[in-house]
């Protein structure tokens, strides 16, 4: 089993569109049967709108711990509210009300409470599912809002979409990657055999590109590049260039600015399935077999 993770810098570079993409592409080749795909996006999950999914298992994530007040027990003496760090709790009618967005699962106010109103509680703080799709199955989840747990159910669903792949030997997972550089990005690169980071030839893609390729090399994860709406900014696009020769990094190739791009998300449909002769479609369709023809990465040994 092989982990391909699609990466970029910073969100919005087109990641999910290119995995979208490769996912049709390689429905349409002898991995069909082989393939996992994975959103390890959990905090935007949005793989699913464009690939259809029909969900076959549903399992409740549970993360951080939350405080609960006992009614029947506090004074509503306060001392709960001034050891909060997080101005989670309010005394109404007497009593400490704790908001549920705002507490972190500290366990000050448990402590000080002189009455042991307070105790606490695990939560569900998300979900993951198993669906499956024309393209295969796929592994992705949803994190409720303000949850600080995205790291450890981005591994829930690496966990689970290696399983199955481990099942379906010789298959290889094929990961729709969070973007930036924290504890999710760590997550999802876990295990991986090449990271392909999407870059833009903005001043800031740049730097973001720069940023996640540094990631990569830290854990010792083989890298190449592609640059989306390459046409935008030429001078940017020619900075993405020499960055990767000076790096020895392969760049696998250009996307142009395409509308056919968000005319296909807007239908929930991969552009290289909505429009296959769409300019965007044909640039992502050679980035995609050049994947199995650069010598330099051995591609074809490290995902075949």
């Amino acid at each position: 089993m092989k982990q391909l993770v699609v990466l970029s810098g910073k969100g919005g570079a087109g990641k999910t569109s290119l995995t979208a993409s490769f996912a049709d592409l390689s429905a349409a080749g002898p991995t069909k049967a082989s393939m996992v795909i994975a959103d390890a996006d959990v905090d935007a999950s949005n793989l699913a709108l464009v690939l259809d999914p029909h969900p076959v298992q549903r399992t409740d994530f549970w993360g951080g711990q939350i405080a609960r007040v006992d009614r029947e027990t506090c004074l509503g003496c306060g001392a709960c509210q001034a050891v909060c760090r997080f101005d989670a709790i309010q005394i109404q009618d007497g009593i400490s009300r704790i908001g549920p967005i705002a507490c972190e699962g500290c366990a000050a106010c448990m402590y000080t409470c002189p009455q042991d109103a307070i105790t606490m509680h695990m939560q569900v703080v998300g979900q993951w599912y198993h669906s499956e799709t024309r393209y295969g199955p796929l592994i992705h989840a949803h994190l409720k809002p303000a949850q600080e747990n995205s790291g450890k159910l981005v591994s829930q669903v690496k966990k689970q979409a290696q399983d199955l792949a481990e099942e379906n030997l010789p298959a290889w997972v094929l990961v729709d990657g969070p973007p930036g550089i924290g504890c999710p990005v760590i997550s999802a690169l876990s295990g991986a055999d090449l990271a392909l980071v999407v870059a833009e030839p903005g001043l800031s893609g740049v730097h973001d590109m720069r940023r996640a390729l540094e990631t990569v090399a830290h854990f010792g994860i083989p890298a190449a590049v592609c640059i989306n709406k390459s046409d935008l900014y030429p001078e940017g696009c020619a900075e993405i260039k020499r960055y990767c020769q000076d790096h020895d990094l392969d760049l696998l190739g250009t996307i142009p600015f395409d509308e056919t791009i968000t005319a296909a998300m807007s239908r929930g449909k991969p552009v290289t399935s909505y429009q296959s002769d769409a300019p965007s479609s044909q640039a992502i369709r050679r980035i995609w077999k050049s994947m199995w023809l650069v010598p330099k990465q051995v591609l074809l040994e490290l995902l075949g």
